[in-house]
């Protein structure tokens, strides 16, 4: 047999094992793993002793197009994705305008994309208040879940995303468990983190001391207990996102060993940042939930070890610079979120893999496995015979300092520029095509393709 394309002298990381073979692509999936194909191959690729990985799922992304495509845009997004070794993003319903919470919508939103993204892609809807008649209609037409928050979101803009209270997150629990769609929610409590916040305004407190202060550990502990007990009411199938303490991961942990079909999330910025660095950094460093205690940031790693937590998505949240600027040096005035996927490969390995020494199969379970078989992404996630040519190589011999002319996104802000990272994509490849080499840049028109789920399998394995 003829390939397109061997991938040769490469460390492939295979499900179970990193393999020294070769890897060959056929018809843009994956035709054999082996010695010798080389042979056999059209075109050799070289990789001068590279990891190869399975291209990143991130499941967590935010794009703003439509409404603020001045914050990010299917272009400029997918390119910061692409370039970081990502090659399928989830794309949540907020902070586009109108967010994404009808099926009007949905099916607008699902054509925008179209030829502007550089990497495959999926969308979720959301659920707001009032939506409940379009809760399966978007999922018929090809939502891989619904967003929900717990916390105080969205502005006062006509078609802006807001919270919901506890009667219509039940509700919406009810009518999402009959789509079998997962229902993925941010976990703090709304009246405490907004009580502290108005609290440490009026008394004038507004350093980002006070906004971590704000929103202390509890608040998403007791949101997640909460959701958890909403959730066994109903039967539907619960994704929490962006945990940041591991007391919430134990909560997820329980109600898993229970029978409950509940999996969790968390990303690069609460396991590499904590509250100090937060100060040092500044406002670039906003999020919600709040960067953590540095025990507490061990205590996240110590729950990533031992499996519990199930995949790692960045939580890109991009905005303008204007935005993450106060000239009160007020720190509750301030976006609050970090654009952060175009490095979700190359620092997240760094920190895990080498300096931690999280074994690279894990790695790649809670950045690519874990995520297709989640959310239903069908033949993706893998370096396996059959599935998508989606590959990351990752130089584990260079090394770089992230500077701001690195980045791709609309505004080119990052918490994580001036970090030292120890690795370093150099090519990424989407379904057998090559669309990024750090050498030459982006090659060819976008060819990213709307997916839609297939199976949502695994929730409570």
């Amino acid at each position: 047999m003829k390939y397109s394309l061997v991938i040769t002298n490469g460390h492939v990381a295979t499900p179970n094992a990193v393999l020294d073979t070769d890897l060959a692509i056929q018809d843009g999936q994956i035709a054999a793993i082996g010695d010798g194909l080389a042979a056999h191959a059209k075109e050799v690729i070289d990789a001068h002793g590279q990891m190869i990985l399975p291209g990143m799922i991130d499941d967590h992304v935010h794009i703003n197009e439509p409404g603020r495509s001045d914050w990010e845009d299917y272009h400029t997004g997918s390119q910061a994705l692409a370039a970081g070794g990502t090659t399928t993003m989830l794309v949540m319903p907020l902070n586009a305008l109108p967010a994404r919470t009808t099926d009007k919508e949905f099916k607008r939103q699902t054509k925008i994309a179209e030829n502007k993204s550089y990497i495959d892609y999926g969308l979720y809807g959301g659920l707001v208040p009032g939506n409940l008649d379009e809760i399966g209609k978007m999922g018929n037409d090809g939502a891989f879940g619904y967003k929900a928050f717990m916390a105080t979101t969205g502005s006062d803009e006509p078609g802006d995303f807001k919270n919901v209270n506890d009667l219509e997150l039940l509700e919406g629990m009810q009518e999402i468990a009959k789509t079998g769609l997962p229902l993925l929610v941010h976990a703090e409590n709304a009246t405490i983190t907004d009580g502290l916040a108005a609290e440490k305004i009026a008394a004038g407190k507004t350093s980002i001391r006070d906004y971590v202060d704000s929103r202390p550990p509890f608040v998403e502990v007791e949101a997640v207990r909460r959701a958890i007990y909403l959730a066994e009411q109903t039967n539907v199938q619960l994704h929490f996102v962006h945990l940041s303490t591991p007391a919430a991961v134990q909560e997820v942990k329980n109600a898993r060993d229970a029978g409950l079909k509940v999996t969790c999330e968390t990303c690069p910025h609460y396991l590499i940042l904590d509250r100090n660095k937060f100060e040092q950094i500044g406002p670039l460093a906003k999020c919600s939930p709040a960067l953590r205690d540095p025990e507490i940031v061990e205590g996240l790693w110590s729950k990533l070890f031992k499996g519990e937590i199930d995949t790692i998505a960045s939580d890109h949240s991009p905005a303008p610079m204007s935005m993450k600027e106060s000239s009160t040096n007020n720190i509750f005035d301030i976006w609050g979120g970090i654009s952060g996927c175009q490095n979700n490969v190359d620092l997240l390995y760094d920190q895990a893999v080498t300096k931690h020494g999280l074994p690279v199969t894990d790695f790649i379970r809670m950045t690519a496995e874990r995520p297709a078989a989640l959310f239903g992404i069908l033949n993706k996630g893998k370096l396996q015979v059959g599935y998508d040519a989606d590959i990351t190589f990752l130089d584990l011999n260079q090394s770089y300092v992230l500077k701001n002319n690195d980045l791709l996104y609309k505004n080119k802000i990052s918490a994580y520029e001036g970090f030292e990272i120890n690795d370093r994509v150099t090519m990424t490849i989407l379904r057998g095509k090559i669309i990024y080499t750090l050498a030459g840049g982006f090659t060819g028109n976008p060819i990213g393709k709307v997916l839609t789920p297939h199976s949502i399998g695994g929730l409570s394995s």
